[in-house]
């Protein structure tokens, strides 16, 4: 009798509903559902991706009509912890994901959730991937099937999906912003609809993408953490080669996309942003970027101009290791 009275009740719940369970959140669809389920993975120390990716969740959610689920790091009490890079929450979530997104770093989840996150991407789902995912994997285990994904492993899974690993901090972390350029060759893209007057106080990333991807965005490195800073200008050595060149000529790749042949021979569509921490999300042109690239990589037409008006408040916490809000739940965080 009392599982039958929780049907009724699940069942007259309104669309656009979130729920929350003990360690993950899930938010249904309001207005016109576009019958896509996009799970969103938070794991990072540094960026709160805590933070930044329930945001992302409840706008795809109210604004788009796509079904979110976010997935956390969180400690042995529950609440949300970044620093626990073995931990990913329900992940039984990724079964019937038809889109990523991610802003992970350095993750070393147990087998059963790599098969799992491994079966999605194998299945051809899209991948957005955002800032410190180019090394979302460390510390696999030697005796892991998945030992290849870890950043160190000749790139990792970064390299191979994404197509770059961590290089180095293009701009001086912390002191020199990120202003977004716009590549004028793929201005038309439809992922850029509406983007423009791209900022984030996070750095640019140097950042190679193999020629097989499409780069939409670069980034000029600010002389300060205002959007009226300025170029920089000086020179500086690349970590590859160490040979100098100016710091924004050329400019490093910020974001990109390309089409990646997957072990199971399915196609993943995959957009990479080396922008993304909470902060930068602040951002209304970034944050599309992020709705577009949903749309895109489902297949599904990119609007003109994506309605990426904030669902409540969001006033990020700044980026920094050991800076995450504790003693947090999930609960708090929907």
């Amino acid at each position: 009798m009392i599982r039958r009275t929780f049907l009724i009740l699940v069942a007259v719940l309104p669309l656009g509903a979130s729920f929350a369970a003990e360690d993950f959140l899930a938010y249904e669809p309001k207005g016109e559902a576009k019958g896509k389920h996009v799970v969103l993975l938070a794991g990072d120390e540094e960026y709160r991706s805590e933070e930044a990716l329930p945001m992302l969740a409840k706008l795809l959610s109210e604004r788009h009509g796509f079904k979110t689920t976010v997935l956390f790091s969180v400690g042995e009490d529950g609440t949300v912890d970044p620093t626990k890079g073995e931990s990913l929450t329900n992940p039984a979530a990724l079964d019937s994901a038809d889109a990523l997104v991610l802003l992970l770093r350095f993750r070393h989840w147990d087998e059963a959730t790599l098969d799992k996150f491994d079966a999605a991407v194998k299945r051809g789902v899209p991948i957005i991937a955002l800032r410190t995912s180019t090394h979302a994997f460390s510390g696999i285990p030697k005796d892991s099937k998945h030992v290849s994904w870890n950043w160190n492993n000749e790139g990792g899974w970064g390299e191979k999906v994404l197509g770059e690993t961590w290089v180095s901090h293009w701009g001086h972390h912390k002191f020199e912003a990120t202003q977004g350029v716009i590549e004028t060759a793929h201005a038309s893209d439809p992922l850029l609809r509406g983007v423009t007057d791209v900022f984030g106080t996070s750095d640019v990333y140097e950042a190679y993408p193999p020629a097989d991807a499409k780069i939409l965005m670069r980034g000029r490195v600010l002389k300060g953490m205002t959007p009226d800073s300025g170029p920089l200008e000086t020179v500086k050595a690349r970590a590859t080669d160490k040979k100098e060149q100016p710091v924004n000529d050329p400019m490093m790749a910020i974001a990109w996309t390309r089409s990646v042949k997957n072990d199971a021979g399915s196609e993943n569509k995959v957009l990479t942003t080396t922008m993304g921490a909470a902060t930068d999300l602040t951002n209304e042109s970034l944050r599309r970027l992020v709705v577009n690239s949903v749309y895109w990589g489902l297949g599904i037409e990119v609007p003109e101009k994506a309605d990426v008006t904030l669902v409540g408040e969001y006033n990020p916490t700044a980026y920094g290791f050991k800076g995450y809000k504790q003693g947090v739940k999930v609960m708090d965080l929907k």
